[in-house]
């Protein structure tokens, strides 16, 4: 028995362990992002007119970018600032993400310009084209727009292509570029002709252009050497110039809320506090799960996504999950729990289907691996809890049986609650009993009901069974 303890022991702690070792993983890398540790600077003339806010755009653009562009524009906002410089180089990123920037960038109050460093693929060409000014440095690209799968692949959906194309053409015409190159960007069916560089995109292509072809097809003001030079360019001195960093918690942020990553918390969350279910006693299990669902949360509200509302909602539909358990409700509180739970999730994702998508592969995953789990440690299981272990062999079960017979009709008062198993104390004497499926709260008067084998049934004493036990006396 020892050993068998034992060995469920180690297994609780290996998988307590890689649990923490995941969440611990995570926030190593959020730790080691470029510039995690950076918070905003501002040198003395930060509150000066004519200040020029330069912010890095150098990762993927996702949903946990847009809270720090939105701080670092409104900071350039309140200084009056004559210009904000987007430093980018960027593969791209999430469709949703870069329109809502391309939008900021559009409508901003103060004028900004794009400094193409590396590449502006993707997304990134898109919240290029929507800049008052594009600088490109030597050697750096724009373009490649496509909506591709994550594979790399382009996605063929024509209502897909046809809005991206839209955004693209729309962004293009803002400040007079070619809108037919902004469309063979992004459309592999399109064909056009480039005669600034003697080019023609046939199907099957997509456009990206160097900064020399940028340059001489009009999507690119001028090819620049540094930051400096753009702000040069721009009739103001390296002295004005105002860097915006990510402080760490916005870099914690863009980690938590990358979809892989909230996947990845959700799932270990779900294990966590299922575990912890399964094998009752507060340990490590619930405590990792606990921590996973809370950074869950914390990255959507460090991004602005979503408020206490939703912690409130989750929290409430697990509170409701556990009470299933021990209070029957015909299920009631599990759908409620169930739904409240969901709601919160989603409530707290930037977009709706990322997040259902999340927690659709989390709750697959967890339901494979808490399975296992059960499988495993089925011996102390939460459920042994409903179920009486009690065996006896033939002569045990006669013997037990003429004993037990002596408790019908007996009255006593439950012990623990009954679930519908339990104990209860009638005389001097504790004694296993089940009920027929209700459930009957601890210290309430029972009745020895029926004995089935090894089995005694009981029932609460209530006014109505006193008075039918009373009229079967007569």
């Amino acid at each position: 028995m020892n050993s068998s303890l034992d060995q469920i022991g180690r297994i609780k702690r290996q998988l307590s362990l890689l649990l923490l070792g995941s969440l611990m993983a995570m926030l190593i890398v959020a730790g080691i992002y470029p510039q995690s540790a950076s918070a905003a600077s501002a040198p003395a003339t930060s509150n000066n007119d004519g200040a020029v806010y330069v912010i890095p755009i150098d990762r993927q653009i996702e949903s946990g970018l847009q809270k720090f562009l939105v701080r670092g524009f409104e900071e350039a906002k309140q200084a009056k600032a004559s210009w904000i410089v987007l430093e980018m180089n960027t593969p791209g990123g999430e469709l949703q993400a870069a329109g809502d920037i391309g939008a900021m960038v559009r409508n901003s109050s103060v004028p900004v310009a794009v400094f193409v460093q590396d590449k502006a693929a993707s997304a990134g060409s898109y919240i290029a084209l929507n800049a008052d000014k594009i600088f490109m440095q030597p050697g750096s690209t724009i373009g490649a727009a496509a909506i591709v799968d994550g594979k790399g692949n382009p996605i063929d959906n024509p209502k897909q292509v046809a809005y991206w194309k839209s955004e693209m053409r729309a962004a293009a015409q803002l400040h007079n570029r070619n809108a037919d190159i902004a469309d063979g960007m992004t459309d592999v069916n399109m064909v056009v002709s480039m005669p600034e560089i003697n080019q023609t995109k046939t199907k099957g292509q997509i456009i990206s252009l160097s900064s020399n072809e940028a340059l001489k097809v009009g999507f690119a003001d001028q090819i620049l050497s540094s930051t400096n030079a753009v702000v040069t360019e721009l009739g103001h001195s390296p002295e004005d110039i105002v860097k915006v960093q990510p402080s760490a918690g916005e870099n914690i942020a863009r980690v938590l809320t990358n979809p892989i990553v909230t996947t990845l918390l959700l799932f270990i969350g779900m294990v966590g506090i299922a575990m912890e279910i399964i094998i009752p006693g507060f340990g490590i299990p619930g405590i990792v799960g606990i921590v996973a669902f809370a950074l869950y949360f914390f990255g959507s509200y460090a991004a602005g996504f979503s408020g206490s509302t939703t912690w409130l909602l989750f929290l409430g539909g697990l509170i409701l999950l556990v009470l299933e358990l021990f209070i029957p409700s015909f299920g009631i509180l599990g759908i409620l729990g169930s739904a409240s739970l969901i709601t919160g999730v989603v409530k707290a994702a930037y977009d709706t289907s990322d997040a259902l998508l999340s927690l659709g592969i989390a709750f697959a995953a967890a339901a494979v691996v808490v399975t296992l789990i059960a499988i495993l440690l089925k011996e102390r299981g939460v459920w042994n809890r409903f179920i009486l272990k009690e065996q006896l062999s033939s002569e045990q079960s006669f013997m037990s049986r003429l004993t037990r017979e002596q408790f019908l009709g007996k009255e006593g008062i439950s012990v623990t609650p009954l679930r519908p198993s339990g104990t209860v104390l009638i005389g001097d004497e504790r004694i296993d009993v089940v009920t027929q499926g209700n459930f009957i709260a601890s210290d309430r008067p029972i009745r020895v009901k029926q004995v089935d084998g090894s089995r005694i049934i009981v029932e609460e004493i209530t006014e109505e069974s006193a008075l039918h036990a009373q009229l079967l006396k007569e």
